[in-house]
């Protein structure tokens, strides 16, 4: 994955008066979800915007609160290229990844933010964009070459994750389909369903009428 570079400051006042205001100001208030899980009660010392959220078994998740400049993240959202965020919080870099946005439900509005801590031990699940490549020889007999999922959910350490997932369909043939089972990549696991339809070559009405008349003429 390409390195995505975002400054972020912490923020004390929550709720939502406070994330209106932040937003008032051009900027957006923000999560970061710490990679690792802590006993409760916690003996640490938390850094400035950090919160406990309690999980099952008097276990707790860091969460550190943030708010960064909406200016400064429009390239990380509007695109479909993933990023291995680098996020520098008052000098100290933490690798992340983007994880959650919420959207105003009228306007083309950022509400919020929620980016996931990552390491070089853990794996995550990260949405890939889906490349095709070739010429299946379902489109060299007429037939129509349509992509059902533009990305694939992918598990793996997220230093392996690629920017696409490129599928050669040169032996797609005729009225075939690519399911996400009969997919390997190195290093990496696809959690999808693996009876769900990647891609398929579909019979147009110029093909089916080609076999039909094939099939008369015999």
């Amino acid at each position: 994955m390409k390195t995505y570079n975002l400054t972020a400051e912490p923020r004390t006042e929550l709720g939502k008066k406070a994330s209106k205001m932040l937003r008032n100001e051009g900027r957006i208030p923000m999560g970061l979800i710490g990679g690792e899980v802590v006993n409760l009660p916690y003996e640490g010392k938390l850094a400035e915007g950090q919160t406990i959220v309690n999980v099952p078994n008097n276990r707790g998740i860091i969460v550190t609160n943030l708010s960064v400049k909406a200016e400064d993240v429009r390239k990380l959202i509007y695109t479909p290229d993933i990023y291995a965020i680098e996020l520098d919080v008052n000098g100290v870099k933490k690798a992340a990844i983007l994880k959650e946005i919420q959207f105003h439900p009228v306007k083309d509005e950022i509400l919020y933010m929620d980016l996931l801590e990552v390491n070089d031990k853990k794996p995550v699940v990260v949405e890939v964009p889906v490349k095709l490549e070739g010429h299946a020889e379902g489109v060299k007999a007429g037939g129509k070459l349509t992509l059902s999922m533009k990305k694939l959910k992918v598990k793996a350490i997220y230093t392996n994750i690629p920017e696409r997932l490129v599928i050669n369909v040169d032996n797609l043939g005729l009225g075939k389909t690519l399911q996400v089972g009969e997919l390997n990549f190195e290093g990496l696991e696809l959690v999808n369903a693996k009876n769900a339809v990647v891609c398929a070559v579909q019979l147009t009405r110029a093909a089916r009428g080609a076999a039909a008349a094939a099939a008369a003429g015999k």
